[in-house]
């Protein structure tokens, strides 16, 4: 199992913001799309950083309401680790889940082509569960 099969099936539609759009942007933005997270990238294409829900309550929280007029790039992770897309799902849950880490990149070539949520992982899981107790209980009744 690969990051590749959730991809398939998620699909590698990526939200982005520049790091010049400002943190009310970047809320609405989060609000739109009902995310959790954006990549920062100038282009779309560059992974330039991360900004996620937690950043923003975070510099809420120390920063009071101008936080909403600062860019971005004030509060997002510049040091973003990413994946790729022939990473496997289980070596991609354990960074994710022992790093803390509710949305990685996917990146091939440096390049950003997808993001994946600890969401998208453990769905895939599910699914995968529900379809092998499918066959098995197919196996069992035939």
């Amino acid at each position: 199992m690969k990051i590749e099969d959730i991809i398939r099936k998620k699909g590698a539609d990526v939200v982005t913001i520049t790091p010049a759009a400002t943190v009310s942007d970047l809320i609405d933005l989060l609000g739109r799309f009902n995310i959790g997270a954006v990549v920062v990238s100038e282009d779309g294409s560059a992974i330039n950083g991360i900004v996620s829900e937690r950043d923003v309550v975070r510099h809420l929280a120390t920063d009071g309401a101008a936080v909403l007029s600062q860019p971005v790039s004030a509060i997002m992770t510049a040091d973003v680790k990413t994946c790729s897309a022939e990473d496997s799902l289980e070596s991609t849950a354990h960074t994710m889940t022992y790093s803390r880490f509710r949305h990685l990149p996917v990146a091939e070539d440096g390049k950003l082509v997808a993001i994946i949520s600890i969401g998208d992982v453990v769905k895939y899981r599910i699914d995968q569960l529900t379809d092998e107790r499918n066959h098995l209980l197919e196996y069992l009744h035939t």
